[in-house]
């Protein structure tokens, strides 16, 4: 049997090794999303994000302050699913979870599930335990580095999320990481430029700031994530992939033109790059033709994701990335997870890096140069610390339509 206690140890009144190690760090934060899972019973939480991001922590901190709100701490349970093989395996784990509390008197709970993409059809676990009502009066919340899987899963539970939430968790975006290394809220140029060059160096991985990962840590959760795929992945295909992008970035690409760089075919590319995108490493940014049409054929722009994905990439495929393309892959994600949806456009007389609903921006990273139409936003280099500053959105992604 497992030992239950070992995953929560509030249990016995003693604090999670985590939180008490979250104490010692010199950058350390509450992140905003643990206010979006819901907490009102039935609901079936998903967080899905890439690894290394804070996600277990951040489910632990809360769990520290839904502690001082409980009688009962048996009424909160936690477990890292990582040992566990398959849904005979979960299914154990919540049944002896569920008499233990039933013994206890409890009528609900917060269940935490982390790491469940690792167990082979875990959903069917959790769908039998709500078919049968088991959890008619819990919240659970299952969280997964293989986001591509939970994504698809996500899907199976159809009319069975009750009052939960699908929450995507990135690497901290420049407002909040502005906020975590200078400590002010207001917005001076002085130290914006300066945390924009640090995080053009550390992304927005607060694990890499405190020294608690490696750019290789980044690369072996990605290597990881491909080889746990139900279609397993070539780790070595995707390395020749990223490569390609990242030395012809930031030019429009075809799927021709990356896999003749790479050594596959074209169909191999979309079937990596799809892959890529579902792991939140790799953004396509399609043509719009002034905003308005997307043109599927048109080539291509990629960006990956975050500043310290790119620069472990790059180290991994021996390729260099220049400052002037982080540049723009910042720009055009910040306006991503704003929008949910970035596109460029070109003519024989000027290229717009990023087009979403109301806006188009062009990033130069030294001095703005050339004539652009007037409704397009030309950042010289050092505004664009500014630029990403006012971007107001939230770290978290809801699906509403999933």
């Amino acid at each position: 049997m497992v030992d239950l206690e070992e995953y929560n140890p509030w249990w016995v009144h003693e604090e999670d090794p985590d939180v008490e190690e979250w104490r010692d760090l010199e950058y350390r934060y509450v992140p905003s999303w643990i206010n979006d899972l819901s907490l009102e019973p039935f609901s079936v939480n998903f967080l899905v994000g890439p690894r290394r991001v804070g996600k277990t922590l951040g489910v632990k901190l809360l769990i520290k302050e839904l502690l001082r709100e409980r009688e009962n701490p048996y009424e909160i349970f936690y477990f890292d699913c990582t040992m566990l093989d398959d849904q005979n395996d979960l299914s154990a784990v919540l049944r002896e979870y569920l008499k233990l509390r039933d013994a206890k008197g409890i009528k609900g709970s917060l269940i935490f599930l982390d790491e469940v993409t690792s167990v082979r059809n875990w959903w069917k676990a959790i769908i039998d335990l709500i078919n049968r009502r088991k959890l008619r009066n819990d919240v659970v919340t299952v969280m997964g580095s293989v986001s591509v899987n939970l994504d698809r899963a996500v899907g199976r539970f159809a009319g069975r999320r009750g009052n939960g939430r699908v929450l995507e968790v990135m690497p901290l975006g420049f407002r909040d990481y502005y906020k975590l290394v200078t400590g002010v809220e207001d917005y001076f140029d002085g130290k914006g430029q300066d945390a924009f060059e640090s995080y053009l160096q550390t992304g927005g991985y607060a694990a890499y700031l405190n020294r608690r990962i490696r750019k290789g840590d980044i690369v072996g959760s990605l290597k990881a994530d491909l080889r746990s795929l139900e279609k397993e992945k070539d780790p070595e295909i995707a390395r020749e992939i990223l490569g390609a992008i990242i030395s012809k970035a930031p030019s429009p690409l075809s799927y021709r033109e990356i896999g003749e760089e790479a050594g596959v075919n074209r169909d191999t590319v979309r079937s990596y790059v799809s892959v890529l995108s579902e792991l939140k490493v790799l953004l396509e940014i399609p043509f719009s033709q002034w905003g308005k049409e997307v043109v599927p054929k048109k080539n291509r722009k990629f960006a990956i994701r975050d500043p310290l994905m790119a620069r472990a990439f790059a180290e991994w495929s021996r390729v260099r990335i220049e400052d002037s393309v982080l540049y723009e892959w910042v720009v055009q994600e910040h306006l991503y997870r704003k929008f949910r949806e970035v596109y460029y456009f070109r003519t024989g007389e000027y290229e717009i890096d990023a087009v979403v609903p109301g806006m188009r921006v062009e990033v130069k990273s030294g001095k703005r140069g050339g004539r652009y139409p007037k409704d397009v936003i030309v950042l010289g280099g050092r505004e664009v610390p500014r630029f990403l500053y006012g971007i107001d959105y939230s770290p978290v992604i809801e699906y509403e339509n999933v």
